[in-house]
């Protein structure tokens, strides 16, 4: 990657409803560059999709929470991930290392409706213990772009 790919990416980030041609021509290149350049960083798994960012809060689940699930021996950590994504309010489900085998994030309408989905979770008998952590606030919002910046400048 290199330096027109990176401000290709900080262009789209900032504004992904630019188009190709007003981003040829803020960039100084041919649009046929842009496009080329787009295609190549889709194909190489770069550019992972076009879908626009939805803040759960605005569509009315305004709680976030991290549950870190422990599972049992011998039961699969994609058994319990192919559970989990039958649930819609979880968002994201890792394999982690130390305390605890997965973690998720999941939204949730208010601290009742976390139960609810905790429980959903839950129900898998796979799973044998949990905790749960509950989101105050995001000081920092999931983020790829700085890390791209700063490797591409060393």
């Amino acid at each position: 990657m290199d330096d027109l790919d990176v401000k290709l990416l900080e262009l789209f980030t900032d504004e992904p409803r630019i188009g190709a041609l007003e981003a040829s021509r803020r960039l100084k290149v041919a649009r046929g560059t842009v496009t080329a350049r787009l295609e190549r960083l889709e194909a190489t798994g770069v550019i992972t999709g076009w879908a626009p960012q939805l803040d759960p809060a605005a569509i009315g689940h305004p709680v976030t929470a991290f549950l870190t699930l422990e599972i049992s021996q011998g039961v699969g950590h994609d058994t319990i991930g192919d559970h989990l994504a039958g649930i819609p309010e979880v968002l994201e489900v890792c394999t982690i290392t130390g305390a605890g085998d997965l973690w998720c994030r999941v939204v949730a309408r208010s601290n009742a409706d976390l139960q609810a989905v905790i429980d959903r979770a839950l129900a898998h008998p796979g799973i044998v213990r949990s905790s749960t952590v509950i989101a105050l606030a995001t000081q920092v919002p999931y983020r790829v772009l700085p890390l791209l910046v700063r490797s591409s400048s060393s």
